[in-house]
């Protein structure tokens, strides 16, 4: 073998000892890290809310509240420049986004625009929205005396982004009040925001908190007319009604404007009422709320206000009974619970506009603790397993491929340390299904090295030379694709299918550096220590070499066939459709567990009926005691949604424990539908293009005929069964994509090389040959692949991965069979004639290999 650079090999075992190095934080615990000197590496995998317990809630701002808001402050701001221009009107108001009224004297509307310039001049909006200068409102009509404005799209845009960078903090403070843990708060998009709190396992609090806005204010009761008839007729220009929080709703007409703020309000606490033991606020007003306060003490003592928390009264007291030397006290039947809330609200000041909670995905600690245990043993086993049969195999090549696969993992989690890149449940599945797949590269090189070594009449040393260097093209083409499929999928997918594409994408790379860079170092090693004649006896492959099986004689019935299956899995997906799970359709899933005894299934099925939330469905999950409840999606808006988990936790909270909560607004599913499909898409085509421009487009169409394939018989498999589609399933979906591709470029390489060493061979033979070639490869990679996913599905612990597993497992049988039956046969179909294939040869390419007539196995 030749002598490689030093410089190079220096790199290798720098990179593989960095590896270790940067995965070995993961061993210990924080507290063992924090004793470490500064200098050495403390970063260890952040791990994902299903594995450590915790919530995942998506906040968006109500795009409706800022509407309504930006009006009614607009219509404001118009009545006062007109009124500073003296300039008499008459009619204003506004509905939707649009504002109207008419001036009394038609001349002076040139006065009216420049009057209003101020509200109607573009506004810089740089890093808010895409365009730095937008428009807030603009004139729609001023023909006569009437003068129409209207408030622009973009400059709601820039309202609502706005409003999310002022949320942010406020989000983080109200947080705080219910966890003492640092959350990881996202914006996503220009209306939304994302707030992960790990540890926190009843997150009901924390929503109540963010849904409400907190806006805490004091406005005079407006004596001037009885509410009622305020309510029946209509109230004055500065006074509203406004309901209390009684069932049912008392009616108070009260002033607009407020005489005391939240931004008044200093180290507001709960406490007690030492008169009457009722639950109360306490809190300082500001110095200068207080002198603004204390003159109307002294002359308005007696007169009565509301206390007005978002638009709802909450106590109508007199001012000196409410105010007492600076200290505010609220109050008003609230429970002991309310006044805390209240209280966090007011210390975390209020949202500059209401957030609607539109999904939730809460995961008790004890779920994440199972988890990893669970993802740990199936690790373990789904090792063990493929590790026995590599060495079964291949003996001492087979313990150097494994050596290869734990080196690939070690380097995985030390990527994934240094880059802070969070591991969830899917991605443990991606490592273990790495395990699996990463071996394929190892059997690729062993056979190839076996290839060469019995075919070839040159020493031993040149033989080991030309198998690694022939077979580099394939490694790099099967993990590429990976790669390829990975980084789109981590692009524009979302949960489940990021946490898998993240150790997909970084498992393809560490793949090409282990088993092509890496193994060749250690066969060197052995060689030059041993300097062997021939390749050692362990290995127990040479059967395959003899293998002259004509897969093609039989593909026009096998091809039928196959053909036939999808067209009936085409029927059943059109016709029965996919089980749909909430990720898709919306909705809510709870897994229960029962806090003493066996669940009573048909008792919470009759409870949940008497709540009118659908069809609910409640089925038993392993043992007695755990139990998984459906929601269908309530098709109310979002609210509806976490109404419908509020009634169900009133429900139930007596008797069980709430382990796992997702709840997909409607909203939200229909975008996770189509940036599922998206992801999906984008990254087939994306490995489709590849294909086509790494061989040609024969080569192309009969890879996508068969992932066509493969695609439609798992979805087939998925109707049939009637596994849960959710995102994970996305991601299985895509894995069986790769793995199909994986596999049928593998024959593709060879049949390539083939068409160049064979020129006069039948096109057909020639096919049966390379499959013939490379059968020792598809079998061990396929079987080393079912191992590793059996030991998941059995062990994996979750109903997800159980589903996830499942799905793989149908996938990787019906690609190992597409990869000959399917992908062969079409190339047969599109080339009647060799020549098709030489026309695009390179001069590189017919040179690479000798003309041969040999109708054998090479």
């Amino acid at each position: 073998m030749p002598k490689f650079s030093p410089l190079k090999n220096t790199l290798i075992w720098l990179v593989v000892l960095a590896g270790f190095v940067f995965a070995l934080p993961n061993l210990f615990s924080r507290e063992q890290l924090a004793a470490w000197p500064e200098w050495l590496p403390h970063r260890q995998v952040p791990l994902g809310l299903d594995l450590q317990g915790g919530s995942h809630i998506m906040l968006k701002v109500s795009r409706d509240d800022v509407v309504a808001e930006r009006l009614e402050a607009t219509i404001d701001a118009i009545g006062k420049a007109l009124r500073d221009a003296d300039i008499a009107y008459m009619g204003l108001s506004g509905s939707g986004q649009a504002i109207q009224f008419r001036l009394r004297d038609p001349s002076r509307t040139a006065a009216a625009r420049e009057a209003l310039h101020a509200l109607t001049a573009p506004v810089d909006g740089a890093g808010l929205i895409r365009n730095p200068v937008q428009e807030l409102v603009s004139v729609a009509n001023d023909t006569g005396d009437t003068i129409r404005l209207h408030l622009t799209d973009e400059g709601l845009d820039l309202r609502v982004s706005a409003a999310v960078t002022q949320s942010i903090e406020v989000v983080r403070r109200r947080v705080g009040e219910v966890v003492a843990v640092e959350p990881t708060i996202q914006r996503r998009g220009g209306d939304r925001l994302i707030v992960q709190v790990p540890g926190l396992d009843d997150p009901q609090r924390l929503k109540d908190l963010l849904s409400q806005r907190g806006n805490v204010t004091f406005q005079w009761l407006d004596p001037s007319m009885p509410p009622q008839e305020a309510v029946d007729t209509r109230p004055p220009a500065t006074s509203e009604v406004l309901y209390s929080l009684d069932d049912p709703p008392v009616p108070y007409l009260v002033e607009k404007r407020a005489v005391v703020s939240a931004a008044d309000f200093v180290e507001p606490q709960p406490g007690f009422d030492r008169a009457t033991g009722e639950p109360i606020v306490n809190a300082k007003l500001t110095p200068g709320a207080f002198e603004r306060i204390g003159p109307l003490l002294q002359t308005e003592s007696k007169r009565q206000f509301a206390i007005v928390l978002d638009g709802q009264v909450v106590s109508t007291p007199a001012l000196a009974d409410a105010i007492r030397d600076g200290t505010v006290m609220i109050s008003g039947n609230l429970s002991e619970e309310g006044t805390n809330d209240l209280a966090a609200l007011l210390r975390a000041g209020p949202l500059p506009v209401s957030l609607t909670v539109i999904e939730e995905r809460t995961v008790g600690p004890e779920v994440g603790t199972d988890a990893i245990a669970n993802g740990r043993n199936a690790g373990m086993i789904a090792a063990l397993a493929v590790a026995a049969c590599m060495i079964a195999f291949y003996g001492f090549f087979g313990l150097v491929a494994v050596v290869a696969v734990i080196v690939n993992l070690v380097l995985i989690i030390a990527v994934l340390s240094l880059l802070g890149a969070t591991l969830t449940l899917p991605g443990i599945a991606g490592i273990i299904l790495t395990i699996g797949v990463a071996v394929d590269s190892n059997v690729l090189i062993y056979e190839r090295l076996r290839e060469e070594a019995r075919s070839s009449s040159e020493p031993l040393r040149r033989a080991l030379d030309n198998g690694f260097s022939r077979v580099l093209r394939s490694i790099i083409d099967a993990n590429l694709t990976m790669l390829i499929a990975g980084v789109i999928l981590l692009y524009l997918g979302s949960g489940a299918i990021r946490g898998f594409a993240v150790t997909l994408a970084i498992g393809s790379v560490t793949t090409i550096l282990t088993a092509h860079s890496l193994t060749r170092r250690l066969i060197r090693g052995w060689f030059r220590r041993r300097r062997p004649k021939r390749l050692p006896r362990g290995i127990r492959t040479g059967f395959f070499g003899q293998a002259d099986i004509r897969f093609m004689a039989i593909r026009n019935p096998v091809f039928i066939l196959m053909a036939a299956l999808s067209l009936a899995s085409l029927v059943l997906l059109t016709s029965l459709g996919l089980n749909l799970g909430a990720d898709f359709k919306g909705g809510s899933i709870i897994e229960l567990r029962a806090k003493a005894g066996a669940a009573d299934v048909a008792d919470i099925r009759a409870r949940l009926d008497e709540l009118n939330l659908g069809e609910v469905q409640v089925q038993e999950l392993g043992s007695g005691r755990d139990v998984l409840v459906r929601i269908p999606s309530q098709e109310a808006g979002d609210n509806a949604e976490q109404t419908a988990i509020g009634l169900v936790r009133a429900e139930l909270e007596d008797r069980y424990a709430f382990r796992r909560v997702e709840v997909v607004g409607p909203a939200v599913s229909g975008e996770l539908t189509r940036a599922g499909t998206l992801a999906l898409a984008a990254a087939m085509l994306a490995v489709l293009l590849y294909v086509w421009l790494r061989f040609s487009w024969r080569f192309a169409v009969g890879a996508i005929v068969a992932t066509l394939h493969d695609l439609l018989l798992t979805l087939g498999f998925l109707v049939v069964v009637g596994v849960e589609f959710n995102l994970a399933s996305i991601a299985a979906l895509l894995t069986i994509v790769c793995y199909s591709l994986n596999d049928t470029m593998v024959i593709y390489d060879r049949i390539r090389e083939n068409l160049v060493r064979y020129r006069k061979m039948s096109l057909s033979v020639l096919i049966d040959t390379s499959i013939n070639q490379t059968l020792s490869r598809t079998v061990l990679t396929a079987l080393t692949t079912t191992l590793a996913l059996v030991a998941l599905h059995l062990f994996g612990g979750s109903g997800l991965i159980e589903s996830f597993s499942a799905t793989l497992l149908f996938g990787v049988l019906v690609g190992t069979l597409s990869s000959i039956y399917i992908a062969g046969p079409v190339l047969i179909l599109f080339n009647r004639r060799n020549e098709h294939f030489h026309n695009g040869e390179s001069p590189t390419d017919r040179s690479a290999a000798p003309e041969s007539t040999t109708t054998g196995t090479a």
